[in-house]
């Protein structure tokens, strides 16, 4: 007798992978509502849409940030031997796509994205592997006019999704008026430091450069709150004006901030003004925003070009949020014996054709099954029986308060769209 070896099947639950997420359809809705809501202000103030690929040359991020970046990334080469990487973000990519495709575009241009993407980090409370973001970049204007605007749009954005912010407004100028005497190798140490909040660590690798009279400025300039004594510490900067205008815009626009000047933004392409927002609920990981006037497009061989844009943290705002943001979106179930069957196919083309969500049952239950499981996820009962089918009418049933009533379809749809506009 041949043994045969038996096989024991082993089942393994794949698992999302680490520093991802599953959205389920509340959670997409939520999203999607807000993200529509931003592409709507986003258009208001004239911005428009691009997308670039979720994959670059690898050099487009470490020309700009150095080999150091690598670890922080996902990197890889393709079957021809290029070494690419997943966007770790998107204002690099903006830029290459503006050299590429729209250099010669009237200035100033006005793009907006929305996008995920991908840092080799440790996951934690609002920092994932996979994210997205909400951008904008305004490209050709060098003036106080822009840095306001950008930062007006920025508010405006985030009020309109409702999370509580903080936003703080300040500017490079003072910073690099104290640094001034230094290397800008070691300025870009310093500002590390600074960046970090690190004032212990700045204070010893300012007395082994042998500034230690600097700690004093620079620790006062990133607590001072008002125009006058940042030029106070840091003295007269040929920047003056366009920052006492830029302020003075604000005002106007009736923007919600207050000043920091100890911003830094711990990315070296940034020239002037720079800007953050922060939620008060997400503890340690709390900032939604981050953004700032730069010039970025001479590094990758384009001309050097102003530029002033942001960054919103959609994954954070929407946990700030903490709640579903429901679209309150009205569904409307159809429910029908065997003989008003035929007509769901015809009653459910109209209710969609006028926008409205329908479901239809595909499990051939009974009336009183199809009913009792539309309580469940509509609005509204749409019942088809012998008497409605020979009638051409149909009965619409609120599933809220148990009203029903026989109307025709047109009366039906116009019904539920009165109840979905209220």
């Amino acid at each position: 007798m041949v043994r045969r070896p038996i096989q024991i099947g082993i089942f393994i639950m794949l698992q999302k992978p680490r520093g991802t997420r599953d959205f389920l359809p509340d959670e997409m809705e939520a999203r999607r509502s807000i993200e529509t809501k931003l592409r709507g202000i986003a258009r208001c103030w004239g911005y428009r849409e691009v997308c670039t690929p979720e994959f670059e040359n690898l050099d487009l991020f470490t020309m700009r940030s150095g080999e150091g970046i690598i670890d922080e990334m996902y990197v890889f080469e393709d079957k021809g031997g290029r070494k690419l990487a997943l966007r770790p973000e998107i204002t690099a990519a903006v830029i290459r796509m503006y050299i590429n495709e729209a250099c010669v575009a009237p200035k100033p241009i006005r793009w907006c994205y929305f996008a995920d993407c991908f840092r080799y980090e440790r996951p934690q409370k609002g920092r994932y592997r996979q994210f997205w973001q909400f951008g904008v970049e305004l490209i050709g204007a060098d003036t106080a006019t822009a840095d306001a605007e950008v930062i007006a749009l920025a508010a405006d954005m985030l009020d309109m999704t409702g999370v509580a912010y903080d936003l703080r407004v300040g500017h490079l100028a003072f910073l690099k008026n104290l640094l001034i005497d230094l290397e800008p190798p070691v300025q870009r140490s310093v500002m590390a430091y600074l960046d970090k909040k690190d004032f212990t660590g700045l204070a010893g690798a300012l007395r082994e450069l042998g500034k230690p009279d600097l700690v004093h400025s620079l620790t006062a300039l990133a607590e001072c709150r008002t125009l006058r004594e940042a030029f106070e510490i840091s003295g007269t900067v040929p920047e003056r004006e366009r920052i006492e205008r830029t302020i003075m815009m604000l005002d106007a626009f009736g923007i919600r901030y207050s000043l920091d000047f100890g911003i830094v933004r711990g990315l070296d392409y940034y020239t002037g003004m720079v800007f953050e927002g922060f939620a008060g609920n997400l503890g340690a990981e709390n900032q939604i925003i981050g953004g700032g006037a730069y010039r970025l497009s001479h590094l990758f061989g384009g001309d050097d070009v102003a530029s002033c844009g942001f960054a919103i943290g959609f994954d954070r705002v929407m946990v700030s949020l903490g709640t579903i943001v429901s679209r309150k979106e009205t569904v409307v179930a159809i429910a029908s014996t065997s003989e008003g069957s035929i007509r769901v196919p015809d009653v459910a083309r109209a209710f969609r054709a006028a926008g409205i969500r329908v479901e239809v049952d595909l499990m051939e239950r009974g009336l009183g099954a199809q009913l009792a499981h539309a309580a469940k996820s509509a609005d509204f009962a749409v019942v088809i029986g012998r008497r409605e089918a020979e009638a051409g009418e149909v009965t619409l049933k609120n599933l809220h308060t148990g009203e029903q009533k026989t109307l025709d379809l047109a009366a039906a749809i116009a019904e539920v769209n009165a109840y979905g506009a209220c």
